[in-house]
């Protein structure tokens, strides 16, 4: 089940996105540079919308969207802890996101990928529009976005 997250759940939030993080073969020195990055914070509660998936008690994933204007949403954060990856969560929880923008009309949700991930953005719809340079030598990030249809 998708349910809004309360400020409560900051800190399992962030193990998540560390874990989640890790499940690409990334250097545990590495996951430890990116900590700050990927900490969740009582401020984002109050900036943007947190929705977590729960299975019974335990938080499985979540995502984080900020309305950045009236017709622009980014998402900020989608993470589905390691031993849920691959059971269709990140599916849900980015369907869920997708209808959140479409209902409060946004046009266009916009994400920066990991590049591990940029194939899941990209079966969902979502285009590269541009390449940021990470933090690593020689790695870009995949900006990507999807358009919502003016109909919708």
């Amino acid at each position: 089940m998708i349910i809004r997250a309360t400020v409560a759940n900051a800190k399992e939030l962030t193990e998540i996105a560390l874990k989640s993080k890790s499940y690409w073969g990334y250097s545990d020195e590495l996951i430890e540079s990116w900590r700050e990055d990927l900490t969740i914070t009582t401020k984002m509660f109050e900036d943007f919308d947190v929705y977590i998936f729960q299975i019974n008690t335990e938080i499985a994933g979540f995502y984080i969207l900020n309305r950045t204007n009236i017709t622009t949403s980014f998402l900020e954060f989608l993470f589905v802890l390691p031993k849920y990856i691959k059971q269709g969560i990140g599916k849900q929880l980015l369907a869920h996101a997708i209808a959140y923008c479409i209902d409060s009309g946004s046009k266009v949700l916009n994400v920066l990928s990991d590049p591990n991930a940029q194939a899941f953005y990209t079966k969902h719809g979502f285009k590269v529009v541009a390449k940021k340079e990470s933090s690593i030598k020689d790695r870009f990030l995949p900006e990507m976005e999807i358009k919502f249809p003016e109909n919708m």
